[in-house]
């Protein structure tokens, strides 16, 4: 009889527990539902229009533009969209459309036969081959000596890429914040912008910034630094920053034969993203950092929000934006077109660049994309568990930060804090005036439209 009660008492415990969870769990999302609500009411008053007005409206009412908002950042609530054209009355999604569609060609460029060939010569192949031979094997090795048959962290080809990223940044390319002056290699001070001249645009600068050489003997006076977009080009002055490092380095990546992806984040900043057949799944390298598969680098490292990063290859574009910023607290406001039209942008981005390949090519990559949406799904998601299980009675902060992981790649990225420092490339007024020094920039900056090559 007393173990029955005891077993009784430990029932109705049980009921007890998991119904003040589930009050609380309530209490949360009710918490959250407000939030957005509040958020979305203080929004919708200093809003511009987005969409026109309902076609059931009268002839006088139908050119009358709604003040309504496009959706928060609705990507993180799993909310099915159904892909839908940006309207022409419409000039944000518009040039927002223009904009990605332009974007969307900078890894194409990678697919010419000269510059690959180009690319290999310059690149020291038997060191890179033989560092990546013997990561390797320690990889093996330490795989085999845990004695549960379990896979090596990287294989042979992600080691390729691992030893480029290194020979890239600290051998091949050079970071540049003021350019020395070319006549006495002065110091100079940045005096502004001024328009490429014919040369300079042929390969690929959209922009020339000018600086003013400090010594007041010297005859040059004023040094152009051209922003190049153009590969061939870049493999010749190698220097530049995170977008000529970027672009130059996913060609290279390209050039040994790895899947490559060039990344662009509306906040400045763009990356590359290869792919592992090994883990079946994208790795994000960063070449400015010597950074490898550590996505949350920029919002838990830099201090960074982040509204849009898009991937870009020659299979199409991918809205990753939730493989870097994990938390709530990380995105920004996306405004630049309504969720449902870039959704739409994106596939028109894949059914152009797909439209020449094969079945079995298309359904091959269908797969992919499938597998990797499930994945991007899955963070925001994980983000909810930790936010559940801060509320759970006797949790850690510890175990409430890394729940156990839903699926193979949920537990590939988790870095120490140690590893998620602030911005290493640039210097620190640079990166502080950038908000990327590891400090959490709570003032609203205002951000210009960059066309083509972010800094």
């Amino acid at each position: 009889m007393t173990g029955r009660s005891e077993t009784q008492d430990g029932g109705r415990l049980g009921e007890e527990w998991a119904q003040d969870l589930r009050m609380k769990f309530q209490d949360l999302m009710s918490t959250r539902r407000l939030d957005d609500i509040r958020q979305a009411r203080g929004q919708g008053e200093s809003a511009t229009s987005y969409g026109r007005a309902s076609s059931t409206s009268d002839s006088t009412s139908s050119n009358v533009q709604s003040p309504s908002k496009p959706p928060s950042y609705a990507y993180s609530r799993n909310l099915p969209l159904i892909p839908t054209a940006p309207d022409p009355h419409d000039q944000q999604s518009q040039k927002t459309r223009s904009l990605l569609l332009a974007l969307s060609e900078t890894p194409t460029k990678y697919e010419n036969p000269g510059l690959l060939d180009e690319a290999l010569q310059l690149i020291p192949l038997e060191q890179i081959y033989q560092d990546a031979e013997e990561e390797a094997q320690v990889f093996a090795a330490e795989a085999e000596s845990m004695g549960d048959g379990r896979e090596p962290a990287w294989a042979y080809q992600d080691c390729v890429i691992r030893a480029l990223l290194k020979w890239f940044r600290r051998t091949f390319f050079t970071w540049v914040n003021n350019p020395p002056c070319s006549s006495c290699l002065s110091p100079t001070v940045a005096k502004g912008m001024s328009q490429p001249d014919p040369t300079e645009r042929a390969y690929g600068a959209m922009r020339v910034e000018v600086y003013k050489c400090s010594n007041a003997s010297c005859t040059a006076q004023y040094e152009r630094f051209p922003r190049y977009s153009d590969v061939w080009r870049l493999l010749k002055t190698r220097r530049g920053r995170c977008g000529e490092w970027a672009n130059c380095f996913s060609m290279l990546c390209r050039a040994v034969g790895g899947r490559v992806r060039w990344v662009w984040n509306s906040e400045d900043h763009v990356w590359t993203e290869v792919y592992s057949e090994h883990k079946q799944r994208w790795i994000h390298v960063d070449s400015c950092e010597e950074s490898w598969d550590n996505p949350r680098l920029y919002c838990e490292g830099w201090g960074k929000q982040i509204s849009y990063c898009i991937a870009f290859s020659i299979y199409g574009a991918t809205d990753v934006t939730a493989r870097y910023a994990r938390k709530h607290e990380h995105y920004r406001e996306r405004n630049k077109c309504p969720e449902a039209v870039l959704h739409h942008i994106m596939q028109e981005i894949k059914d152009l660049r797909r439209s020449n390949m094969t079945k079995n090519e298309r359904l091959q990559l269908e797969k992919e994309d499938q597998k990797e949406d499930r994945e991007l799904k899955s963070y925001p998601i994980n983000a909810m568990v930790r936010g559940i299980a801060n509320l759970v009675p006797g949790s850690s902060s510890t175990q409430a930060s890394d729940p156990p992981a839903t699926s193979r790649h949920a537990s590939n990225d988790r870095k120490l804090p140690v590893e998620q420092p602030g911005r290493q490339s640039g210097n620190a007024e640079w990166a502080a005036a950038r908000g990327e020094n590891g400090r959490r920039n709570q003032q609203d900056q205002s951000h210009s439209e960059y066309e083509h090559w972010p800094r």
